[in-house]
């Protein structure tokens, strides 16, 4: 199996930056960030219809599958510390962490659970190759950041090839051909592409970098992990290192539906943020972006094409890079892979704007 690499190039970058931070609302669920644009006729439907991938309803740990729940936007030591006694330090991090430098997210609202099998479905059931439009599912405060035409080519071109391609790993693909009782696990085996193309079809779109390490550190909280600094990770705080089953070994058993380890919640409610899924993130990695243009992160995004085509993915996964090494769980953790990349480990959640 081929893995998500951690990347230590030096790549070329640019920030985009937004304006002036939006009042915030209240609440969950609700209107999402539209995107620009439709599929054309016959093609994916509508892109831009808030949570359509949860009509009929759909019920993950008891509450409906497209929850966002509000982040209040704010200002947070991004990046990991080394100073002893922070929430946050850790001696044995990767470089790609440092330096500690000071972000700023607007409000916004973050998919409560990763995207399930059973969302997903609704996308495929209505796909037939048709991308969407340019500027869908583009962050309201960063310009440029929706989807460009020269990615169209690589979306699959029918329905048929996308369901194939769900079916990167056998034994760890969630993806069933007829609904059955995987719907309610993350959805993995998508590239980064189909994650960027779904959140605009279902009027989201991927978090920035900045803005999932806000959620997940608990904002100025500064938390090493999404739950607290002080409580190492076990099997009820996340689903992570083929523990869930409590069964020597690695199996499907291990994954589990998405929102199963309520006590290792983020501050805002935000399930599996540790452990699940690794997930897809709209900046492209870049070494060395907290000493270059990330070190000042206003509503930021890293949004050039770097050398090594490379995209950011964070959160961890479910089976675990070695066994007992918890150290991929904590927010200020870092990785990349080629975003044509498909595993049974990497998956997805949409950010939408603040009502």
């Amino acid at each position: 199996m081929m893995r998500s690499r951690w990347v230590g190039l030096v790549v070329a970058a640019i920030v985009g930056c937004g304006g002036s931070t939006p009042s915030g609302g209240t609440g969950t669920g609700g209107a999402g960030q539209g995107g620009a644009g439709t599929g054309g006729a016959g093609g994916a439907g509508t892109y831009g219809v808030p949570e359509q991938s949860c009509a009929g309803g759909l019920v993950c740990a008891g509450i409906s599958c497209c929850d966002a729940a509000l982040v209040p936007g704010g200002s947070f030591p991004m990046g990991r510390s080394e100073l002893a006694g922070d929430p946050d330090y850790y001696p044995n991090g990767n470089a790609n962490e440092l330096p500690e430098h000071t972000a700023t997210v607007a409000d916004f609202r973050l998919d409560t659970f990763e995207v399930t099998v059973g969302r997903f479905r609704k996308f495929v059931n209505a796909f037939n190759g048709t991308p969407p439009a340019p500027a869908a599912g583009a962050h309201p405060l960063i310009p440029d950041s929706g989807w460009q035409a020269g990615w169209n080519a690589s979306l699959a071109v029918s329905q048929a090839a996308l369901i194939n391609n769900l079916k990167c790993e056998p034994g760890k693909s969630t993806w069933t051909d007829a609904p059955d009782a995987n719907e309610s696990y993350a959805i993995s085996c998508v590239s980064w592409f189909e994650a960027f193309a779904f959140c605009a079809w279902d009027g989201g779109r991927l978090p920035t970098e900045a803005e999932w390490e806000y959620a997940a550190a608990g904002g100025s909280e500064n938390r090493m992990y999404p739950w607290a600094s002080g409580a190492a990770p076990d099997n009820t705080l996340a689903v992570f290192d083929c523990m869930h089953d409590d069964i020597a070994g690695c199996s499907f058993a291990d994954l589990a539906p998405v929102g199963s380890t309520p006590a290792g919640n983020g501050k805002w409610g935000h399930r599996d943020l540790a452990g699940g899924m690794d997930e897809w993130i709209l900046d492209w990695y870049d070494s060395e972006w907290y000493s270059g243009a990330g070190h000042v992160c206003d509503n930021c995004a890293n949004l050039l094409v770097n050398r090594v085509d490379v995209r950011m993915h964070r959160g961890g996964d479910w089976s675990g890079f070695s066994a007992g090494d918890t150290s991929n769980l904590r927010a200020s953790r870092r990785a990349g892979a080629d975003p044509l990349q498909r595993q049974g480990e990497l998956g997805f959640r949409c950010a939408r704007s603040a009502p």
